[in-house]
């Protein structure tokens, strides 16, 4: 047995598959949306923040499954441009609670048909399987 031959099966890793997948799908999202100035996760920041309404960056973070200093990062991005708003929480000072400002529900609303066609566009990509498996994966809980 050659010193190699046991990490052949290193060679399907699906960790690997995964995170090549997601740059993949993020890149069919960046460049229908490049036109309107936003990128996909972008996107997704906003929509979820539109649909949850007001949040905490630990509550936001929790739920998109993002480490909370990548958020902060993201949201900083956010409030640049207008797009979100943070203020200290009521409850607790070392909270900051995060929300949509009018000129990002803009945004959105005008990204929205590029977010659909890069939807179609992935869906079509991965097919019906292949959709139900990422759904499937991203309501289960792998430990």
């Amino acid at each position: 047995m050659t010193r190699n031959q046991d990490l052949a099966d290193c060679q399907n890793c699906l960790c690997l598959a995964s995170r090549s997948a997601a740059r993949a799908i993020t890149s069919v999202y960046d460049q229908e949306m490049r036109p309107y100035g936003i990128r996909g996760t972008q996107f997704t920041l906003l929509t979820t923040l539109m649909l949850m309404g007001e949040r905490p960056i630990g509550e936001l973070a929790e739920f998109l499954s993002m480490d909370r200093t990548t958020l902060t990062r993201n949201i900083a991005l956010l409030e640049a441009k207008g797009w979100t708003r943070s203020r200290t929480s009521e409850a607790d000072a070392r909270s900051h609670v995060v929300s949509v400002t009018g000129a990002g529900e803009k945004m959105v609303r005008k990204a929205l048909p590029a977010w659909r066609a890069a939807q179609a566009k992935v869906a079509n990509i991965i097919g019906p399987a292949g959709v139900a498996a990422m759904r499937r994966l991203t309501q289960a809980e792998i430990s």
